[in-house]
């Protein structure tokens, strides 16, 4: 009788690595290629400017893509955000703006405190993030449906308020100051200061908290979660509305950063937001994927549309050659995590 000899093959250093440290390590090596063959064909591309504008001037599509994270790890989307953006910048404009300045009706706001402005343009963005909530949850409808139809009514409202175009006069001067303001010394704007901020709570949110482990939870099974005493309707809510707040607050920011309520503002800004968590490797079936992933996705987004900027390229090449590069990096994620299980 033979004696089968049982091989033990030696742990790797991946292997004591959950599948989010995984990809997130997968995707910071794509980052890294990407940027050495931008810097081989893009003239002067490794340049610490141009290094440093790959991190600060997408600031805005990080924001949004903290709260577009959490919900697409319960399964659920939000393609809200660039109405949200739209309509808060225009409702701060709006709140904000000289009541009868003029006989020019885009001239005309109401007049209020620009801190009053700001709070109740960020409430409205909030009733939208509401809004999807009560559909998602209690009518059941599903999540892409509903923020579509959303985003589109945020943006009507918007073009209803702007009579289609924008508001940018009658302003009290105090409207521009936060989206200028850069810190003591430096060209980096307070809008990169916030998104640090906020990147650091969502990171102690989705590492630290009993909330961020439910999220997880939810997107891993649902019933489950439920079954095991979690609020799954009121959490969804919750994440909706923060999703909802996130692109008010990115909304204000901009809307400061040109002193103008524009309705086409932010357009495409949704689909952005879900390539750079994609790309991080959140799961779009939900309960995989972190913050610090997203961010690295954001991060691989500018690097490929500054090199396509470089290079002269329409922007209809620079969209395909975002298809391309969000294709390439998930058929990888998928594939290196296939050959992991194996």
């Amino acid at each position: 009788m033979g004696i089968i000899k049982q091989v033990s093959r030696k742990p790797s250093f991946g292997d004591h690595m959950s599948n989010e440290s995984f990809i997130t390590l997968l995707m910071i090596g794509v980052l890294f290629v990407l940027f050495s063959i931008a810097a081989i064909f893009v003239p002067n591309f490794y340049q610490p400017q141009n290094m440093l504008n790959l991190i600060t001037n997408n600031w805005f599509i990080v924001i949004i893509g903290i709260g577009v994270t959490f919900l697409l790890i319960t399964g659920n989307f939000d393609l809200s955000v660039g109405g949200v953006i739209a309509l808060t910048g225009v409702l701060a404009v709006y709140f904000s703006q000289t009541a009868n300045a003029s006989q020019n009706e885009l001239a005309n706001g109401l007049g209020l405190p620009y801190g009053v402005a700001v709070v109740l343009a960020l409430l409205g963005a909030m009733s939208i993030g509401a809004l999807n909530a009560f559909f998602v949850v209690r009518l059941k409808v599903p999540s892409i449906i509903v923020t579509l139809g959303t985003m589109m009514f945020a943006r009507g409202i918007a073009q209803v308020i702007t009579q289609g175009a924008q508001r940018n006069t009658s302003l009290p001067s105090e409207f521009g100051l936060v989206g200028n303001l850069a810190l003591p010394g430096t060209s980096i704007k307070l809008s990169v200061l916030i998104m640090l901020i906020l990147l650091v709570i969502a990171f102690i949110f989705e590492r630290r908290t009993a909330a961020g482990r439910r999220t997880y939870l939810i997107g891993a099974n649902a019933d489950a979660a439920r079954l095991s005493g979690v609020k799954v309707g009121r959490h969804l809510t919750v994440l909706f509305i923060i999703s909802a707040l996130l692109a008010g607050i990115t909304g204000i920011l901009l809307a400061s950063e040109f002193k103008a309520g524009v309705s086409s503002r932010a357009l495409g800004y949704e689909f952005d937001a879900l390539v750079v968590t994609l790309l991080g490797g959140v799961s779009i079936m939900g309960g995989f994927g972190s913050v610090l992933g997203m961010l690295v996705g954001a991060l691989i987004l500018s690097v490929v549309t500054s090199a396509a900027t470089g290079l002269l390229l329409s922007p209809d090449w620079q969209f395909t050659l975002k298809a391309i590069a969000v294709f390439i990096a998930i058929m990888a994620q998928g594939f290196a995590l296939s050959r992991r299980k194996s």
